[in-house]
């Protein structure tokens, strides 16, 4: 498989693009003091809520993040890496309807992370919630479905990683809007429906970036010497 230019810059961008979200998340997370964050008991949208207070009637708990303007804005640049990677990387991952319809749907799920971004939980609730709707229903699915792309496409080439990534993930959302920890606590739970698209974009990143070109063979003499 050659990777032209454009393809390797989108494979850079899906590489780069879990790392900044798990960073910011670690850094902003730290930030917190009274109370601190429970990677259990707080879920990934409390890091970027603009206020302080009383959140939630569902599962009500005090959120105060203090960097909240780091995690949103690791979190959209997550989504536009996200999307730079897909769409740079459209034509390189195959044909078909399978391959379209999932990437389509991941390409929603990137959306879902730019609107999570830009409306905070406490800010707009509704669009908030969209975007949560967006990455781990749609975007999930999309993740599963790119699981069975043909086995002739690049895509197709790491069906066991993505049919993992993509069971892990439906799992996690199921378990997730029943509020079930199931030892992990909610929070756990929704990191489990959440991180598998991005980590395996990341995956998939550092594995076709790695696809180096094929060097001409040299010639010398009427005879092809390999390089």
């Amino acid at each position: 498989m050659n990777l032209n230019p454009t393809g390797r810059v989108g494979a850079l961008c899906w590489a780069a693009a879990a790392p900044i979200f798990l960073v910011a998340s670690l850094v902003t997370g730290l930030r917190w003091r009274e109370p601190t964050y429970s990677w259990a008991l707080h879920n990934i949208s409390d890091l970027g809520n603009a206020h302080c207070g009383i959140w939630d009637t569902t599962r009500p708990r005090y959120v105060c993040s203090p960097w909240h303007p780091l995690m949103n804005a690791a979190m959209l640049l997550t989504a536009v890496l996200l999307a730079a990677g897909l769409l740079l990387t459209w034509r390189l991952l195959g044909r078909g309807g399978v391959v379209r319809s999932a990437q389509t749907l991941l390409l929603l799920a990137t959306g879902g992370y730019a609107l999570a971004a830009l409306y905070p939980a406490d800010v707009d609730e509704n669009l908030h919630v969209l975007g949560a709707f967006l990455i781990m229903g749609l975007g999930n699915v999309g993740l599963l479905l790119a699981g069975f792309a043909p086995s002739t496409t690049t895509l197709g080439r790491w069906r066991p990683l993505t049919l993992t990534a993509g069971l892990i993930a439906l799992v996690g959302t199921v378990l997730f809007f029943a509020q079930q920890g199931i030892g992990i606590g909610v929070g756990g739970m929704e990191r489990v429906a959440v991180l598998p698209f991005p980590l395996w974009a990341c995956c998939l990143g550092v594995l076709l970036a790695e696809k180096q070109n094929p060097a001409p063979d040299r010639v010398d003499h009427g005879v092809v010497v390999p390089e």
